[in-house]
């Protein structure tokens, strides 16, 4: 298997993390179905009202935007309904209505990683995955929230486009977007045919000297191809100056594309850049 290959593989196998910790959070228990109208008190408590949509308004629902903090559920440029991450009761329920029963595993403190709280992963279709933590992150999210493909179908077999901000979605070539992007957005791993990318598409979960850093991404590939400069087996000099390390050590959280070559193969919030502290 190639570098490249190795890179591509890790981002298509690639799960939730918990809020600003670099960890794998796949648990490697069994998976088993969830239903739309289980009890849902193993997940943190909301802080705010519950997103009220109609089955009716819902069924209308085109595409789904991951946003830095939140879901939107839009139909055609008018949003029909939209979850804060904060608010993880609100955004598995409401994802449950749209898309069906996803499937489940259920991981205690540790079993996704180091830093990784106990707390429950839901997949629907393989395309979108969400982690809800039973006690909020140091940032403030509730869930993490990651896109694995382009679309997923409703309950009613309908096609829901995924996106991040801007319309990216996975598959799309954002070279014009890595080109223009400022160094501080960006960060590549390897070189030559091996290269990847993860590339800052929305800030957002700003973050203080005292809330719990991140290596870099927070993703269930090997630590090698996580966003994180000093995980890199080797980094592209032109992402980073040398004289901003230490401003940098906090790094910028938000809503992120991680690319094999210049090719989306995942979107995921929080996920941040130039993070060097880990847990």
């Amino acid at each position: 298997m190639t570098p490249r290959t190795a890179i591509a593989f890790g981002a298509a196998v690639l799960a939730v993390t918990a809020c600003t910790v670099g960890v794998d959070a796949t648990a490697l228990g069994s998976v088993t179905p969830a239903s739309a109208a289980e009890d849902r008190s193993d997940v943190a408590p909301s802080a705010q009202p519950a997103v009220r949509v109609t089955n009716r308004e819902l069924r209308r629902v085109d595409t789904i935007e991951l946003d830095a903090e939140s879901l939107l559920f839009q139909h055609d440029d008018h949003t029909v309904a939209e979850t804060s991450m904060r608010d993880a009761r609100s955004t598995v329920d409401l994802l449950d209505r749209l898309l069906g029963t996803p499937s489940r595993t259920q991981t205690a403190v540790g079993d996704g990683g180091a830093c990784f709280p106990s707390g429950i992963t839901y997949t629907w279709g393989g395309a979108i995955r969400v982690a809800a933590m039973t006690a909020p992150a140091a940032a403030g999210n509730a869930v993490e929230i990651r896109v694995l493909k382009d679309a997923v179908r409703t309950r009613g077999g309908d096609r829901i486009d995924l996106t991040g901000p801007d319309g990216i979605q996975v598959g799309d070539d954002v070279e014009d977007e890595l080109r223009s992007a400022s160094k501080s957005d960006k960060v590549s791993f390897g070189s030559g045919d091996s290269r990847a990318w993860q590339l800052l598409l929305e800030p957002g979960w700003e973050t203080t000297d005292g809330d719990v850093q991140p290596d870099g991404d927070a993703h269930d590939e090997p630590r090698v191809e996580r966003g994180t400069p000093s995980a890199a087996p080797t980094t592209d000099t032109d992402t980073r100056d040398d004289a901003d390390d230490e401003s940098d050590e906090q790094g910028t959280n938000g809503v992120s594309a991680l690319t094999d070559d210049t090719e989306v193969t995942v979107i995921g919030s929080p996920m941040p850049v130039h993070a060097r502290r880990s847990c």
